[in-house]
């Protein structure tokens, strides 16, 4: 049932972010995030893990989406906190994602080209979503251009965050190798 729950707020912070930001609303995706994160880290038997992929996952996405909005890729609508990088709506939907690689996605884990797969195709098609459905983001130069670029970037990004997650849970739980703890 958790497995479901998690996916479902995943979901409801994806389109929480996305429709605030194109209604100027920027704190509707971050405030969903801070319940989803909350009953998350209550009902994980991963708090630790699930905290490092979050705090890797912003990380990630600050540098990701800044890039391409500095590249002139990509627009977001309500930049808060500033125009030329990663408004903090879209760090709330990668910290959401990273929610989800221990729990409703976790098979992926082990199946890293999946998960190259679900970032090449997924990403570009949840960013299109975001543009054509709400207008939250705008291509600035070609679409076929920025969902290239989204899914190169994503197809590499995602198996990384994957890989992550089952190290991160592997050490955890005590089942990896003293070589890959000490490291």
């Amino acid at each position: 049932m958790n497995l479901w729950i998690n996916a479902a707020f995943y979901q409801a912070t994806w389109l929480a972010a996305v429709i605030g930001a194109a209604r100027g609303w920027w704190w509707a995706g971050p405030a969903l995030l801070a319940v989803f994160a909350s009953w998350q880290l209550a009902t994980s038997a991963q708090r630790r893990a699930d905290t490092e992929l979050m705090l890797v996952a912003a990380s990630a996405g600050f540098i990701v989406d800044s890039a391409f909005v500095r590249c002139g890729l990509l627009q977001y609508a309500t930049t808060v906190p500033f125009a030329t990088l990663a408004p903090v709506w879209i760090l709330a939907l990668w910290i959401s994602f990273a929610l989800t690689l221990n729990h409703a996605l976790a098979y992926l884990k082990s199946h890293l080209f999946r998960a190259a797969l679900l970032g090449a195709i997924g990403a570009p098609l949840a960013y299109l979503a975001a543009a054509r459905g709400w207008g939250a983001i705008v291509f600035v130069a070609s679409p076929s251009l920025a969902l290239g670029a989204l899914a190169v970037v994503w197809a590499i990004v995602s198996p990384a965050l994957f890989w992550l997650a089952g190290r991160r849970t592997r050490i955890a739980v005590g089942t990896a190798p003293v070589a890959e703890i000490a490291s």
